[in-house]
């Protein structure tokens, strides 16, 4: 079948790219009947802009102009086969567009699903970096690829994903979708950490997840397999500018060479100097800022960032660049800047142990596999925090 949002963004050039001629194809769908005056208010583009878009769909044989714009027969097989949205929950769908943080009775039963599993996540591990979102942060992350069309029939990268957003995002495809598993949505996960790669790989079977785990190490270019791919970016990087750089740097390579796809940048709140140098970055590889959501992440346990973050919204432009495209072998975790040290107290004989990058246990982690020097027991409550350099 012929992708008709190529054939018409290739007579009709627009800056914006063809994810916006696919968008106004979407909101059709949604909402036959509509003018070209709301599709130009809502798509953000001139009327004489999309008056040409719907003209082209006109020739193309998949709308007509009948008491507004209208699909055809072909234009409706188009978008629910070729698209993805055949037998989707229309009702739900338009409920998250258009109210997406309201506390929606799915949205209620969706939370309730992830309890047990987001309970049994791996402990964080802090030399990399990680920190558990919140149920209710993950599924807000998913639901805000609905609200840019970035969900249904796309193939979707998380980039780290001790988080579990691909987890939510594949729930939450289920309920769109009446449990049903034939829909076009693709999911990879990318993390260096294996336990993160098992534990969501193992769910995915058992849920019946458009879900595919990789493990990778970011420091490595990224595989000619995974670059040019995809329409859309997650990721949580390490709150290095390093880190940032690197980890946009293997998203930008891996998605597709388009201008207006979207990258869901989750990131701590930073002082206005850290913001600016941010920004001068992500102009560097031609990334425009669309939107940013103050304290839209919550961490738990994560007090070193207030157990808030900020939800970064960017796009891609006909310029955008990976800065990063060698090995990198510098600075990548906020441990490599300045090393930190926990102690912690066994909670059965009050054994106190330290732990850190320069110390015989890295993690947590390691220090419950290897229990208490004293006792062997493997509970333990973080008593002090310092900095050593």
């Amino acid at each position: 079948m012929l992708n008709y949002i190529d054939e018409v963004s290739k007579n009709v050039r627009i800056e914006e790219g063809s994810k916006t001629i696919e968008n106004i194809l979407i909101m059709i769908f949604f909402k036959e009947g509509i003018s070209t005056k709301e599709l130009a208010r809502n798509s953000l583009l001139p009327i004489p802009v999309v008056a040409a878009i719907k003209k082209e769909f006109i020739k193309k044989g998949l709308v007509i102009q009948d008491r507004g714009i209208r699909f055809t027969i072909k234009g409706r097989h188009f978008i629910e086969e070729q698209l993805g949205f055949k037998k989707i929950n229309t009702d739900l769908y338009m409920k998250l567009l258009m109210e997406p943080w309201k506390e929606h009775r799915e949205i209620t039963e969706i939370k309730e699903e992830l309890q047990e599993l987001f309970a049994n996540r791996p402990q964080v591990d802090v030399t990399i970096d990680q920190s558990k979102s919140s149920i209710d942060t993950s599924l807000k992350r998913a639901i805000l690829s609905i609200r840019n069309h970035n969900l249904i029939g796309k193939r979707i990268l998380c980039l780290g994903d001790d988080d579990l957003v691909s987890v939510a995002l594949g729930f939450l495809l289920k309920r769109l979708f009446n449990n049903a598993i034939n829909h076009t949505t693709k999911i990879i996960v990318m993390d260096i950490d294996k336990r993160i790669i098992d534990y969501i790989s193992n769910i995915a079977i058992k849920e019946s997840l458009p879900i595919k785990c990789e493990c990778v190490d970011f420091r490595k270019p990224l595989a000619n397999d995974f670059k040019n791919q995809f329409d859309c970016l997650f990721t949580d990087p390490p709150y290095t500018l390093e880190g940032m750089n690197l980890f946009l740097s293997r998203g930008i390579e891996a998605l597709r060479d388009d201008s207006g796809l979207t990258i869901y940048l989750s990131y701590a709140h930073k002082s206005p100097d850290f913001r600016l140098t941010m920004q001068k970055y992500f102009l560097s590889m031609g990334l425009i800022v669309s939107e940013v959501m103050a304290r839209f992440n919550i961490y738990e346990g994560a007090s070193i960032i207030g157990n808030t973050g900020q939800m970064i919204v960017l796009n891609t432009t006909n310029t955008t660049k990976a800065l990063i495209k060698t090995p990198h072998k510098g600075v990548l975790y906020t441990g490599e800047l300045k090393e930190t040290v926990r102690s912690y107290r066994c909670k059965k004989c009050g054994e106190i142990i330290e732990v850190g990058r320069s110390k015989k246990l890295n993690n947590i982690e390691m220090l419950k596999s290897k229990g208490c020097y004293k006792c062997n027991s493997q509970v333990f409550e973080l008593i002090q925090r310092k900095d050593i350099n």
